[in-house]
């Protein structure tokens, strides 16, 4: 069962588009997020043991790192809510075109995040410096309540149902 963020969340074609691109996009995410810590606290690259730690890092849980990347493609199908096709002259499939369209936004919002040490921290938390489930945990909710405030959204939960306001 699809879980709908909001009631017209029904771009089908970028939803298949987001889920079909998680894994390399979060390899993506972390990334940015290795070269974020690098410009915010380690300019200099001076090897020190929390930097080795996060360069060396390539095992670590993506579970919650997936809650992170579903809920920016909640916002992004949230803030895109023109839902008509358009006509496309260039041979590519609408679902590619989403494709290129989505990988595009997050970068670019992965990399926005990444001049804000309260994103930052919390996704190393729970990614390349995780220590302990509760730890982790803590950091999620606070990264998730930084992205919707960052973007200036209001999430209610009622009846089961997520509804963006």
């Amino acid at each position: 069962m699809i879980q709908k963020l909001f009631p017209l969340d029904k771009n089908y074609i970028l939803r298949q588009a987001q889920s079909v691109l998680e894994e390399s996009l979060l390899d993506t995410m972390v990334f940015e997020l290795k070269k974020s810590y690098t410009q915010l606290y380690n300019p200099l690259m001076l090897m020190d043991e929390t930097f080795a730690t996060i360069l060396d890092s390539y095992d670590y849980p993506k579970d919650r790192l997936r809650i992170i990347y579903r809920q920016l493609c909640g916002i992004y199908r949230f803030k895109n809510r023109d839902n008509q096709l358009e006509l496309l002259f260039d041979g590519r499939t609408h679902f590619e075109k989403f494709q290129e369209d989505w990988s595009a936004q997050l970068i670019a919002w992965v990399h926005e995040l990444g001049y804000h040490e309260q994103y930052v921290k919390t996704m190393l938390r729970m990614t390349l410096l995780y220590d302990t489930e509760s730890r982790a945990e803590w950091a999620e909710n606070h990264c998730k309540f930084f992205i919707n405030q960052h973007f200036e959204l209001k999430i209610i939960k009622r009846k089961g149902e997520l509804k963006i306001a």
